[in-house]
């Protein structure tokens, strides 16, 4: 019995996988190395589904077979099987609660790769330092699950943190994941850049937009774009600091910037602007038919930057709570290390809701 009512119609999806590898054995498959490409990842994120379905099923088998024999046993070793049946049903429950998330995971870019970019808000030194404390943490959230986190432009702030930083996060569903993130973030702590130590509050913008590679039609005329080169900023050697092969895009009609100085040939960092740009101008357009312009895209200043969803108080007390759904933690440290799934599972449970609180922005 499928305890998720259909969700996962593991049939449907190897009869995909079938069709796929029989276009697969095509002498002519690999003309088209795009197409391929993109068939080929299909086809392993089908995988990757059965072989959890199918993984949790037997694993469910196992559970009823020891449950059965836990009932028929009388012996001094009962406690023994209670013992294992009870382990063995908390690892279950843990991985409901990963597939249930998974189901939500229906969006028709929620399987992509995501863009990630940081924004310090008013509040010079103090908003660059909290950029880079949430830099810090969602590094470690891709590392806790199992995505790759790339840097692609990063800006240091005058003094101290980053104005700036835009990161890829690849890997399995990274967008679906990630998208619940976007929105501002606000830290209250006693300011480390204060003599005085009195406490301070600083606002940082997250956008989460999907990596739209090829299957999405956006047409960008060259007469549109502003194109800049400057000397990559960031560590990188010798040569990455001495050519201008960092590159800087305009979008003349939106307004939108997009950077990338993370490669050492300028062609490749060309590339992955272009991508992005298309990502951003994607979202864009998906938020105009959706009626929700309480979000934009481009440089600092022409930010529409929203209210935030997420409050980080370090001080008088130890609390970071979710301001959409509600949940919250002590364990201030925990989430600083990436420990924030619980807010991005408990924001797709209750249906990726899009409303802010409308009490606090960005420059309050």
């Amino acid at each position: 019995m499928d305890i998720f009512g259909g969700i996962f119609d593991v049939d449907k999806k190897q009869e995909q996988i079938a069709s796929m590898e029989a276009k697969m054995s095509s002498q002519s498959f690999w003309d088209d190395q795009q197409t391929a490409q993109k068939i080929v990842t299909e086809m392993n994120h089908l995988k990757r589904a059965v072989s959890l379905m199918t993984t949790f099923h037997a694993k469910l088998d196992d559970l009823n077979a020891l449950t059965e024999l836990v009932e028929e046993e009388e012996t001094e070793i009962d406690g023994e099987y209670s013992e294992e049946l009870r382990n063995v049903a908390d690892g279950l429950i843990a991985e409901i609660e990963e597939l249930e998330i998974a189901a939500f995971l229906s969006g028709p870019h929620d399987g992509a790769n995501a863009f990630l970019t940081i924004h310090s808000g008013a509040g010079g030194t103090e908003s660059c330092d909290w950029a880079e404390m949430l830099y810090r943490m969602y590094s470690r959230w891709g590392e806790r699950n199992g995505f790759s986190v790339e840097v692609q432009d990063m800006q240091q702030g005058e003094e101290a943190g980053l104005s700036r930083v835009t990161l890829l996060i690849s890997g399995t569903n990274a967008y679906g994941y990630a998208k619940a993130e976007r929105g501002v973030h606000r830290l209250v702590r006693i300011s480390p850049f204060d003599s005085n130590k009195r406490r301070h509050t600083s606002f940082c913008s997250v956008d989460v937009v999907a990596e739209i590679v090829d299957d999405v039609d956006i047409e960008i005329k060259d007469e549109d774009l502003r194109v800049d080169t400057f000397r990559a900023s960031g560590a990188g050697g010798q040569h990455i600091n001495k050519t201008e092969s960092a590159i800087r895009l305009t979008h003349i009609p939106s307004g939108i910037v997009v950077a990338c100085q993370n490669q050492r040939s300028q062609h490749k960092n060309r590339a992955t602007a272009m991508s992005m740009l298309k990502s951003r101008l994607f979202e864009k357009m998906e938020d105009e038919k959706r009626a929700e312009m309480d979000q934009f895209y481009g440089e600092k200043g022409e930010i529409g930057w929203g209210n935030q969803i997420r409050s980080y108080v370090f001080q008088p007390y130890q609390m970071v709570k979710d301001l959409r759904t509600g949940t919250d933690t002590s364990d201030i440290q925990g989430v600083m290390d990436g420990d924030i799934n619980r807010f991005v599972h408990s924001w797709l449970r209750a249906g990726c809701p899009t409303s802010r609180n409308k009490d606090v922005s960005l420059d309050d």
